[in-house]
């Protein structure tokens, strides 16, 4: 059968059907408080689905480089998790959600980050994977970050230097988690390989086999390349699902049901263990997914999609 002849699939005319709905809408912002994220076209808006079998669907602006942002985050925890083992992460950074925005200083009585998720746990986190030195770490989250998209991936330098030129905020907080021994050590490594690692290039379609990964036991499903041992992914789709939405977690989990991170780029990283990923992003402000993102996740939540007769297989 050719391409021509070959019926149309039920899920990407689904989400042909949600970007054209969506995509009209100019609420919101983009960040600014990192002056380069500033230059980002509000109209920027894609969605993408990898299946654990590889099948891509996607539309709209997929392709449009951005940085990952916080959506690193749990990738990175899943590194720190390999690296140094659970007991010595959990005993840096603990797994309860904060109900804080991203950037709260939450943590419990001893010092510790509530949660790997907020800017506090994340720069521990990254603290905790291999390596002494700034390139050392950065180098070991590039490298699995690229497993983990099933390309090579490269770091926006501009980005990394104006991250590490205004985050004033987060310096203060990597001496403080110093000063409760979370750091044993000059903290700037660390803070600085957390910059560049949030300033990492990716489009929607890596992020979707980001996700498909973690859905896929930490194989990626094009490559086959294993990203992450597979009996630490439940642990990193656990601190997703509780704090991946931040303050937000509990009604993300509630209405939506799925594992999820955002990030001040713009994207959404939603994952369905065992089946699919679905990323949507459009830039919007810090700390809250984005209005078309939001508005795409919140139609979804009500809508079943396809009948059950014009599902395809997952």
């Amino acid at each position: 059968m050719s391409a021509a002849s070959r019926p149309a699939s039920p899920i990407q005319s689904y989400l042909e059907e949600l970007h054209a709905k969506y995509q009209p809408l100019r609420e919101g912002a983009v960040a600014t408080y990192i002056p380069e994220l500033g230059k980002a076209d509000p109209d920027w808006f894609g969605i993408c689905v990898v299946t654990c079998d590889g099948q891509v669907y996607e539309v709209g602006d997929t392709r449009q480089l951005f940085t990952i942002q916080s959506i690193s985050k749990p990738l990175t925890y899943g590194i720190a998790l390999q690296d140094s083992g659970k007991e010595t992460v959990l005993s840096k950074v603990w797994m309860e959600p904060s109900g804080e925005p991203f950037n709260s200083i939450s943590l419990d009585p001893s010092g510790r980050p509530l949660n790997p998720m907020i800017n506090a746990g994340a720069i521990a986190t990254t603290g905790l994977v291999e390596g002494k030195t700034t390139r050392q770490k950065v180098n070991r989250i590039l490298d699995t970050f690229s497993r983990y998209a099933g390309r090579q991936l490269t770091i926006d330098q501009e980005v990394s230097r104006s991250e590490s030129e205004t985050g004033h905020r987060n310096r203060a907080i990597a001496y403080m988690l110093r000063n409760f021994d979370i750091f044993t050590e000059d903290p700037m490594p660390s803070l600085e390989a957390y910059f560049q690692q949030c300033s990492i290039l990716i489009n929607c379609r890596d992020l979707a086999f980001m996700g498909a990964t973690l859905a896929n036991d930490g194989v990626n499903p094009l490559t086959g390349q294993r990203a992450i041992i597979g009996d630490y992914v439940e642990s990193v789709l656990s601190v997703m699902a509780s704090s991946g939405m931040y303050d937000a977690a509990g009604e993300w989990l509630y209405n939506v049901g799925m594992p999820a991170k955002s990030g001040v780029g713009g994207g959404i990283l939603a994952v369905l263990p065992g089946q699919l990923a679905v990323p949507t992003r459009r830039p919007g402000p810090p700390g809250a997914p984005s209005r078309r993102g939001r508005g795409y996740w919140r139609w979804r939540e009500k809508d079943a999609g396809p009948s059950e007769e014009d599902q395809v297989p997952l």
